[in-house]
């Protein structure tokens, strides 16, 4: 059984709403980060609780809250009960083996996407699950585990110089979800190199470790477009959307990470085309190998097979065989022996079969 399939057993009974963190733990405890700014300021800080969002509701400002980590439940209860979040957007923010979607509702948007990244030295896929709730100058970002993902985005709300503070959390959704896309661009270079490292040790030496390579990584290639191809389908229900928290400036950004999104999937049918291209020469290869041997051992037959013709007859057992009394039979014989190869080889090598 797979896993996502095990780990989605836990709700086996329970009703629709219910919530329970369902994936792996990739962080045991829930890390609550809190940028407020807007065009004058710039205010970060780390959350003990929830509660200390009430404060910042009635600000002239852009709220973000990133919550890394899912395992604790109250959490993401509290964020529901707060702003008055569908019990189903919760449980499938808990759920981190959901298919990248887009929701609409009256108060807020809803967005779940999955962020691939390239780890280790051979090309290798690992994907995050992020959660976006987009509200009316609130944005919470709900992430699996601490990294540095989302570091580029604070250096820019930092930067007192930056546009970023003087636009809403319509543009703050854009900025992640181009983050999250661009992302792919990464991942098609990591994946180049390793499709080059691969053609060059296939065209010097087709061994089982390369076929093994090329299989690994086409499996890869269709996990990608698997999380990616949704993706697509996010973006075009965002481009369709009347919600007035989406102001109409934003549409022109959202398209440009639509483009992206249809560029990296490009990519991906171009690597899977190229990674079958590389299976059928690594079996041309094993062919032409193959026919190479056995165009020797056909040389060897066809020098072997006179030789042997001649041996069967001289070696029957008839007593009125004139040659077996001749003096210089035996070395004549050899003689032949020797001439037959020996005319044998120099035909090979006129007609180029040598």
């Amino acid at each position: 059984m797979s896993e996502s399939y095990r780990n989605s057993s836990k709700k086996t009974g329970l009703p629709p709403g219910s919530l329970v963190h369902v994936g792996d733990v990739l962080e045991t405890v829930s890390k609550i980060t809190l940028v407020d700014y807007s065009k004058e300021s710039v205010e970060e800080r780390q959350l003990r609780s929830l509660d200390e969002i009430q404060a910042y509701r009635d600000r002239d400002s852009v709220t973000w809250v990133i919550v890394e980590g899912l395992t604790n439940v109250d959490v993401i209860e509290n964020v529901g009960s707060l702003f008055g979040i569908h019990p189903l957007v919760l449980e499938d923010i808990l759920n981190t083996h959901q298919r990248p979607k887009f929701e609409e509702y009256e108060d807020y948007l809803f967005l779940v996407l999955k962020c691939l990244l390239s780890e280790g030295e051979e090309f290798s896929v690992n994907s995050e699950q992020i959660s976006l709730l987009v509200l009316d100058n609130f944005v919470f970002t709900f992430k699996e585990k601490a990294d540095d993902l989302l570091a580029p985005l604070l250096l820019h709300i930092r930067n007192g110089k930056s546009r970023f503070r003087s636009l809403g959390s319509d543009y703050l959704m854009y900025a992640i979800l181009d983050t999250i896309v661009d992302q792919g661009f990464i991942l098609m270079e990591a994946l180049d190199d390793a499709v080059t490292a691969l053609e060059d040790a296939l065209f010097a030496n087709p061994t089982q470790h390369a076929l093994n390579k090329i299989q690994k990584l086409k499996r890869e290639v269709i996990t990608v477009k698997r999380r990616m191809s949704p993706i697509r389908e996010l973006m075009s229900g965002l481009l369709r959307s009347q919600s007035g928290l989406i102001h109409e400036s934003t549409y022109l950004y959202l398209r440009d990470v639509s483009d992206h999104t249809t560029r990296v999937l490009e990519s991906v049918e171009s690597y899977r085309e190229i990674l079958s291209g590389l299976l059928d020469i690594y079996m041309s290869s094993l062919s032409n190998k193959m026919n190479e041997v056995m165009k020797v051992l056909t040389v060897f037959a066809s020098i072997f097979i006179p030789l042997t013709f001649l041996v069967g007859i001289y070696g029957m057992n008839f007593e009125y065989m004139p040659e077996l009394k001749w003096k210089w039979a035996y070395p004549a014989l050899w003689a032949v022996f020797i001439a037959i190869p020996a005319v044998l080889l120099v035909y090979f090598k006129k007609k180029k079969w040598l």
